[in-house]
């Protein structure tokens, strides 16, 4: 595929929300590719400045089944409309259109499955919800030729299940010069606000961990975790960020003391998850509590930057964390945090993309 080709990425939520979409593109653009971006309007929507097109769609409907319909016919609208070269899916929840206009339009499609869509929790509760985007995966899946996701597990589920080889591109921080920050007494939790993220556990334990809790992200369940901080009497001690933008994340991220990613193995999807906040914290030499998943622990074995989670106990998670505070090895995960991130960081994965966008096919 030539240089200054038109691409057309798709997403569903707010276009500055997604750190591995925004890399994508710029990586796109480095190799000039002429790329344009189409996402979600939202209230709470900031502005949106890159070198390269964008558009966000004003929604009659924010929630259910009427919002994805509403979603897909604007995403196909416009993508039949416009001049483009390649289709760029972002989740299964902008397949569908992006798989007609590829179709009718005889143009190639890329599919970038962020997270295994159908074993995410929210959709576990909703068997009917879940049976309709099964359905979806199960029509349109075994049809195309260029598939991507984030781990090798979840590759190799979707390849057994429906024949097509997904690439995999991990969702790593881009490599820069790091500079170390002085650590300041607070824990980090950044990323979705959503079950199954052990946050409600974290909170649990905050009123004998020695430092305090700063959660950066917004998410289903921010209601119930404000309302458990106050129930606690915590509200001097866990401070709610909301959306961050992402250079002022990196700079909080930096002056913690730790990183928590503390997901349980609610579905497929979180089982084999490899959490990107893992390699921010990384990134920015900052340890990490972990959880015990599969990815987690066969990426991170040979890197020493933290502790396994013993329990979700609040007690003994609190425990962990003091001593994970005052630990006589805590120079030596900063130092191995970078370590690692030399290893995992964007410059690699985006081999991986070039390469497809270098063979394409329709």
């Amino acid at each position: 595929m030539k240089s200054s080709t038109k691409v057309i990425v798709s997403v569903s939520t707010d276009l500055s929300s997604d750190q591995r979409v925004l890399k994508v593109c710029e990586s796109l653009m480095k190799q000039e590719y002429e790329v344009s971006l189409l996402g979600r309007h939202l209230k709470t929507s900031k502005v949106f400045l890159k070198n390269y097109k964008s558009q966000r769609f004003k929604l009659w409907f924010n929630t259910g089944a009427l919002f994805y319909a509403n979603l897909n016919i604007r995403l196909f609208l416009k993508l039949m409309s416009s001049k483009v070269e390649v289709l760029y899916a972002n989740d299964l929840d902008v397949l569908p259109a992006n798989y007609l206009a590829a179709k009718l339009k005889k143009k190639p499609l890329i599919y970038d499955s962020h997270e295994y869509f159908t074993e995410v929790p929210e959709l576990l509760s909703k068997p009917s919800v879940r049976r309709f985007w099964e359905r979806i995966e199960q029509r349109l899946i075994p049809n195309l030729k260029h598939c991507i996701t984030v781990t090798p597990k979840i590759a190799s589920v979707y390849q057994e299940k429906y024949g097509v080889e997904f690439k995999v591109i991990r969702n790593f921080p881009i490599l820069g010069e790091t500079k170390k920050a002085d650590k300041l007494d607070y824990i980090i939790y950044q990323g979705a606000l959503n079950v199954g993220r052990g946050i409600e556990e974290l909170i649990a334990a905050m009123p004998k961990v020695n430092a305090k809790l700063w959660i950066a992200g917004e998410g289903d369940i921010e209601h119930s975790l404000k309302e458990k901080v106050q129930q606690l009497n915590l509200q001097e001690r866990v401070v709610f960020l909301g959306r961050v933008d992402p250079l002022d994340l990196k700079e909080y991220t930096r002056k913690a003391k730790l990183g928590v990613s503390i997901e349980k193995k609610l579905g497929l999807s979180y089982t084999y998850a490899l959490p990107n906040k893992i390699f921010d914290y990384l990134h920015a030499a900052t340890p990490i509590l972990y959880a015990d998943l599969i990815e987690v622990k066969e990426t991170l074995k040979e890197y020493a930057v933290g502790e396994e989670l013993q329990s979700y106990e609040p007690d003994v998670l609190a425990r962990q964390l003091n001593l994970m505070l005052e630990s006589n090895e805590y120079e030596m995960w900063k130092e191995n945090c970078l370590l690692a991130a030399k290893e995992f960081n964007w410059q690699e994965e985006e081999k991986v993309l070039l390469s497809i966008f270098g063979n394409l096919s329709t």
